[in-house]
This record gives structure tokens, sequence and C-alpha cells, in this order.
């Protein structure tokens, strides 16, 4: 899919991390960070990659890629990554209409992620985002590049900086992916890292899926 249409990828690990007490870009899953899993997810998927990091990134995947921070660090949060992807994208990625974006700490999402993203789009300015039965998840997301400076002005302006408010503001279409039949059970591939026990289930689920 990356081969026929230019979609640039975006891993954000700019954001806070507050229950894990440590940057969880840099904590590791099965020996490797959770940024390398994503890097490593990712690259596959889309035509070039790069970081949204608001400090310095250390990691083996990572050497090579273009690294770039929040455009306005007091406007912090998972759409300022965003907006930061596009407005990179935008100067560095001419010809792409959308970026995709991928956080850190859901070292599971499914390979076909950006093509099944990319299949649903309708309009060049719509929105894609990822579902599961765990809910949406907002920065699984196929971005239009048209939307950076409305991005860019609602940030400036709103009090409301939820990613789900601005999802809702453009109509943003959701794709549904159903949960990972593995011999422990049913694996549902956004599971999320917020905690040392969501950590630990992690690393038992990676073990299950590398047997």
């Amino acid at each position: 899919m990356a081969d026929k249409v230019p979609i640039p990828g975006v891993v954000l690990a700019g954001g806070l991390s507050s229950r894990m007490g440590q940057d969880k870009a840099r904590i590791r899953l099965g020996g490797v960070s959770l940024l390398d899993h994503a890097i490593r997810y990712l690259r596959p998927q889309v035509s070039t990659i790069a970081i949204n990091a608001n400090g310095p990134v250390l990691s083996k995947e990572s050497e090579g890629l273009a690294i770039f921070p929040d455009l306005d660090a007091s406007r912090s949060g998972p759409l300022g990554g965003v907006a930061a992807a596009l407005d990179y994208a935008r100067r560095h990625n001419p010809a792409a209409r959308h970026v995709a974006t991928v956080p850190t700490d859901s070292p599971f999402f499914p390979g076909d992620l950006v093509s099944r993203l990319h299949d649903a789009v309708d309009t060049p300015d719509r929105i894609v985002v990822a579902r599961s039965a765990d809910g949406v998840h907002p920065v699984f997301a196929l971005w239009p590049v048209a939307l950076a400076d409305d991005l860019a002005a609602w940030l400036a302006s709103s009090a409301v900086l939820r990613v789900r408010s601005f999802l809702d503001r453009h109509g943003a279409l959701e794709v549904t992916f159903q949960p990972v039949e593995t011999p422990a059970g049913l694996l549902d591939p956004f599971f999320n890292i917020n905690t040392p026990a969501d950590l630990e289930a992690a690393e038992r689920w990676l073990e299950v899926l590398q047997r």
C-alpha cells in the first residue's frame, strides 16, 4: 500500500507518562523499547517514518529517522503531536494527502492498520480512526494534511484539547479491528500500557504471541 500512495507515518512519543513514572517510549518490553516496537510495526506500512518527541530519543530503530517536537510545547497532548506531524508532512512530504500516527504504548497494533484506514477514506479531508471492542483509539489514525491549519488554529484558540472533540468536529470515520485469537485468549490489538500492571500483562501477551 505504501508503495502506491505516499503515506508518511509518525510515532507520537512526546506525551507524559505520569502513571508509569518514566517516559513510556523508553520502557522495555521483551528487551525492546516501546518506541522501537512502534517503529518496527509501522515502518512496513508507510512510505516514510518520523518521530514526534519533546526530548532526547535513544533507541536502536530511531537511528537516522527525523525527530521533531510539538509546535507549541505549552499546548501539550496528543493533538499537539498530531499538529506537529501534519506540519512536518506538509513541509517534507508535499505529495502526501494523509499522515498515519501511532502512539508508543500499544505495542501489538495490526500490521494492516494503515492500509485499512486508507481504504476507508472517502474524501481528501476525512479523518479515519481505529476502533476495537475496547472503544475508539483516536491516535491510531489517518489525518488529512489539509487540516493542518485548522488544527493549529483549534489548538491556539480552543480550551477543549480532547482528540475526540476534534474528531467530532470533522466527522471522523471509524474502522473496526477484531481481537486477535491466541492460545491464551482474545487480545485487543490496541492493548494499551498505562501502568506497571499493564506492562506485566503485555510481557505475558508477548510471550504468547512469540510461541
